[in-house]
């Protein structure tokens, strides 16, 4: 089939790429303009554009596709039988949606109708699910509300992280659109309601819905006032964002394990040699409670305590383990505080 392509992120290319394995034509690929990164602000092109250059795809890079009739037209032109959209970080204006005969279809991290919107991995890790997954689903006008033709979910395990967790849902995704796009084809054109009939799609429940909002600054301080499960998601959560405080310097948290006995089976081997030593205790949350070798920092929480495995300080590498402790000069009563 003819396809034509929209993403912009890393978690895009998996699907880009297996696009391209199947067989299909990418008659275009549209992504994020190029950014500013970087000490050197450098523009950088979009991971899903440099490997669409590397195909040698035209790609395209509307600033706002919604106030750009001159470049809807210029993809309209493509003739491209459907879009695929994977995370490409614009909604599409009801003029591009009605564009394809085969339609619009999104590739979306999560189990619609939880989590819409524009960060859905890092809010089921924050909110702690148990599960996630990714749907195809059929796009309109709304952020994502369109009925879902395939699902297939995932479970979250208590020391994954935003990178880890992404990386299995971006293969799902390419997966899910490899399996879906036949199926999308059979179907044939028509007017919509007939053709998602004969797809047999799912309508979202009105029950859960809840929206991965986009993160803020605030989001990414660490509150040692909260318990040590809730700290650890959001270090999870937030890979490689989530910070705090030392001596007057930021301090990002890259890694950490809840020291909770009932989570015993889920913690590292090595961790189970301190595990016993501590229990919910009333020292003032952020005190480092100990230095322990070869595993990090064991930090007061309002409960059981944290510990801290891997950080970056500012302007140094990140750390881990005895590394981590020499880098700090970290000693039993230092304190944590809460990123300014």
């Amino acid at each position: 089939m003819r396809v034509l392509f929209w993403g912009t992120p890393a978690y895009a290319v998996t699907s880009l790429d297996a696009l391209v394995t199947a067989g299909h034509q990418l008659v275009g690929v549209v992504s994020q303009p190029d950014r500013r990164r970087g000490r050197g602000k450098d523009l950088v092109c979009s991971p899903v554009k440099t490997r669409a250059l590397e195909l040698g795809l035209p790609v395209f890079t509307p600033s706002r596709i919604r106030r750009e009739p001159e470049m809807q037209q210029q993809l309209a032109l493509l003739g491209a039988d459907l879009s695929v959209v994977v995370a490409f970080g614009q909604i599409l204006p009801p003029e591009v949606l009605q564009q394809p005969p085969l339609g619009c279809w999104n590739g979306h991290g999560s189990l619609l109708p939880r989590w819409r919107g524009a960060a859905p991995i890092q809010w089921s890790l924050i909110e702690g699910d148990a599960l996630t997954g990714v749907g195809i689903m059929a796009m309109d006008e709304g952020l994502d509300t369109g009925p879902v033709l395939l699902e297939r979910s995932t479970p979250i395990a208590l020391l994954d992280n935003a990178l880890t967790l992404a990386a299995r849902l971006s293969q799902l995704t390419a997966d899910l659109l490899v399996e879906a796009l036949p199926r999308i084809e059979a179907a044939g054109p028509g007017p919509e309601g007939e053709r998602l009939e004969r797809l047999g799609v799912r309508a979202q429940r009105d029950q859960g819905v809840c929206h991965a909002r986009p993160l803020t600054k605030d989001d990414h301080r660490i509150d040692w006032d909260q318990s040590a499960l809730a700290i650890h998601r959001r270090v999870m959560g937030l890979y490689p964002g989530a910070a705090t405080q030392w001596q007057g310097k930021r301090l990002k948290l890259l890694a950490s394990e809840p020291l909770i006995s009932r989570l015993s089976d889920q913690l590292s081997p090595d961790v189970h040699r301190v595990l016993e030593r501590w229990s919910p205790g009333t020292h003032q949350p952020g005190t480092v409670l100990a230095c322990e070798p070869g595993l990090g920092l064991v930090v007061s929480t309002r409960g059981c305590p944290l510990l801290i495995r891997q950080a970056q300080l500012e302007g140094k590498a990140a750390s881990s383990g005895t590394s981590l402790l020499q880098q700090l000069g970290a000693h039993s009563g230092d304190h944590l505080d809460v990123d300014a």
